[in-house]
């Protein structure tokens, strides 16, 4: 039934492709003027893109050239590594997977190359990206090999996506082995640290991505604990209720006392870069959501992004495409109602890749001294 949906939304070739982009798109993912990218298509060296009708495109691929080109300064210094976030909430429901996807697909806009590890059985994440879960994954496309101690690198499970710019380690149900092999492997041997399996294995990845992007299962599981402890930085959706707002509370509450446990309690510890609390699918109109987001803003004070994600019909009609808001046309709806989502979306990942560059700039000055 999911191979039947899938081909009818990807018509005609049942295979996910990146949306064309236009001059002026172009001229905003390279912070520059429209008249520049006209000036510098005469002098050639960039891809010319194509003209279809009486406006001129480039496909995804391309633009990610001049980007490259025009935002260098915003690009990972070579002495720094990758920068690892991971996406991660107790709750279902709260837009975890929609916002890992979409940042990873923003900042390989902006230039960066990205990976995406998808850690939740589920394969939502996978799924986003145009792979079946149960159909075409294997066990070797996923993490488990290296939670099961097949392998000490995740490299093994790379594989390209449809977005260029990033790249892929699926999910599927069988990752659910990891809860018995990780426990398993800690009763065989009590050396064995189970919370650096992941850090461990992304060693690589680090020197060949600028960032790596973690999607993790709604629980505070040992893969959830292995993907914090790998993280450089956390971003936590949080939609305005009650419930949810209790639910995160809780989340930090256990995450600390893991830590005490496993961490502390062997004379180590664990930072982060940056926390980010993101409010995810706000209604504006919804009286109670403004109560619960001043709970949230107290609470968590500076590290709320100065963002809030709306829900809007934007990012249902893209969920239902197996999509995001970045692979939808403009043009595919209401232009005031794609705006209000896309330039959420867009601010998001500006804040993002700034707290990112902070990181890479804090490495280079180490590496100096």
């Amino acid at each position: 039934m999911m191979e039947h949906i899938r081909a009818a939304m990807l018509e005609p070739t049942a295979a996910k492709q990146a949306p064309d982009v236009s001059a002026a798109q172009l001229a905003t993912l390279c912070d520059v003027d429209k008249n520049r990218i006209a000036y510098r298509l005469s002098r050639g060296g960039l891809p010319q893109g194509t003209m279809k009708g009486n406006r001129r495109e480039w496909t995804m691929h391309e633009a990610r050239e001049w980007v490259r080109e025009f935002r260098a300064s915003h690009l990972r210094p070579a002495m720094a590594a990758g920068t690892t976030i991971t996406v991660a909430n107790f709750k279902g429901g709260v837009a975890k997977t929609t916002s890992a996807v979409t940042l990873a697909q923003g900042l390989s806009m902006r230039g960066h190359r990205v990976l995406v590890v998808d850690l939740d059985p589920q394969g939502s994440a996978t799924t986003l990206f145009g792979v079946l879960p149960d159909a075409e994954v294997e066990q070797e496309h996923t993490a488990m090999l290296l939670f099961a101690g097949e392998h000490d690198d995740l490299s093994y499970a790379i594989r390209p996506s449809y977005w260029p710019g990033i790249d892929l380690v699926c999910a599927a149900p069988l990752l659910f082995g990891a809860e018995f092999a990780l426990p398993a492997r800690q009763t065989r041997d009590p050396g064995f640290e189970f919370w650096r399996c992941l850090d461990r294995g992304l060693d690589q990845a680090r020197m060949d991505y600028d960032v790596i992007v973690i999607d993790t299962p709604p629980a505070l599981s040992y893969v959830t604990i292995n993907a914090l402890m790998a993280a450089d930085g956390v971003i936590m959706p949080l939609p305005p209720s009650a419930l949810d707002f209790a639910s995160s509370a809780q989340f930090w509450d256990l995450f600390s006392d893991l830590c005490n446990q496993l961490i502390r309690s062997r004379g180590q510890d664990k930072t982060f870069e940056f926390i980010d609390v993101l409010l995810s699918r706000v209604e504006s109109s919804d009286a109670a959501s403004s109560v619960v987001r001043q709970w949230v803003l107290e609470g968590y004070t500076e590290k709320v992004l100065p963002i809030e994600i709306p829900k809007t019909a934007v990012t249902a009609t893209a969920a239902a495409e197996f999509g995001t808001v970045y692979d939808l046309p403009r043009g595919a709806m209401n232009a005031k109602t794609f705006s209000r989502a896309r330039d959420a979306y867009d601010r998001l990942c500006e804040l993002v890749e700034q707290q990112i560059e902070a990181v890479w700039a804090a490495q280079v000055e180490q590496l100096g001294h």
